[in-house]
């Protein structure tokens, strides 16, 4: 009788990329949450919170997510490869939800299951998903330039109330490990495709960075780069909506206006690119921090937090597992080799 081989490693390997930085965003969060009246937050939780403006707010997060599959979708056309919408769709939607459980290997999914269902090359998704990550990295960087630059002010208080910060990045960028480990990652990359490019599973390690790279100058393919702007400005200015709108949802926070949104909006999208699922922990450090240099109390502060990004986290699994579930049953039937190049 045939028994069944256990993969240990692979399942330590699994639960570790899964509960490691859980554990963080969990230790993060009990610090942030340990000294604040629960009470309290429990009162604005039940009394304190418009429910209908925070679910308005849902729709926003929704259509932006939809923009970037459309945006994904240029970039995947601009090389030859034409996966049908809804696919791409349900992929970008599903991408999420699986984040939540394994950070970061959402985007490996995804590139997966158009692969699966529209035989496109998936090492040359995997570069138009670098070319999609490059774009959101310089709008946020463009954006936090911008407030950076008009609100100068604001930054100073912010690391003086926050010198924890400030202390962490000057001891990463005076560590000179950083850059011996970086400098022998670049000699070793540089050794191995020199002096060993006959080997091959260093030639297929080539041929498949070849694919990827094709997929990163899928920029330069591109017939509509107007329509990517104008998709990358759908995406972030959903994504905006989708969290300022719930500043109307708390008497609290209201008041604040456009620019101290805009802010706060900034620096939750900073804490985002934390490696954590669902950014729990950092998200919650860079707003509470934020609306309290804005004059927010710290337990107003916490419960906005913990309520806007409890709701957002849960709709997005929602909508994502909803696209986890729809791509199989979308694709039962068999489609014509020309379906995907439509422009459904």
């Amino acid at each position: 009788m045939h028994v069944p081989v256990i993969d240990l490693k692979g399942i330590l390997r699994t639960i570790f990329k899964i509960f490691v930085p859980l554990a963080f965003g969990g230790l993060l969060l009990w610090i942030l949450y340990r000294k604040v009246d629960i009470h309290a937050i429990v009162d604005v939780i039940t009394t304190g919170v418009r429910y209908d403006i925070l679910l308005f707010s849902l729709l926003f997060g929704l259509l932006a997510n939809i923009a970037r599959a459309y945006r994904w979708k240029l970039l995947i056309n601009s090389l030859d490869e034409y996966p049908r919408t809804l696919n791409v769709i349900y992929a970008v939607l599903g991408n999420y939800a699986v984040n939540l459980v394994l950070p970061r290997v959402g985007e490996i999914w995804r590139c997966g299951v158009i692969k699966k269902y529209d035989n496109a090359s998936f090492t040359k998704l995997l570069g138009t998903l670098f070319v999609d990550r490059v774009a959101d990295t310089v709008t946020v960087g463009l954006i936090t330039l911008g407030i950076f630059i008009f609100n100068f002010g604001f930054f100073t208080g912010f690391f003086d109330r926050n010198p924890a910060l400030v202390e962490g990045f000057r001891s990463m960028l005076n560590s000179i490990w950083i850059y011996v480990v970086l400098a022998a990652i670049a000699l070793a990359v540089w050794i191995v495709f020199t002096y060993m490019k006959n080997f091959t599973l260093v030639a297929k390690a080539r041929h498949i960075l070849g694919n990827i790279w094709e997929g990163i100058k899928s920029i330069w393919y591109l017939r509509q780069k107007g329509l990517f702007v104008v998709y990358t400005l759908a995406i972030w200015g959903g994504y905006f909506l989708f969290f300022y709108i719930t500043f109307y949802a708390f008497s609290f926070t209201e008041h604040l206006g456009l620019p101290a949104g805009l802010i706060t909006f900034t620096m939750s999208s900073i804490a985002v690119a934390v490696p954590v699922q669902g950014a729990i922990g950092p998200w919650h450090f860079m707003v509470i921090a934020t609306l309290v240099c804005f004059g927010v109390t710290e337990t107003d502060a916490a419960a906005f937090a913990l309520i806007v990004h409890s709701t957002q986290t849960v709709w997005t699994g929602l909508t994502g597992l909803f696209g986890v579930i729809a791509l199989p049953l979308a694709n039962r039937k068999p489609v014509p080799a020309t379906a995907g190049k439509t422009s459904m």
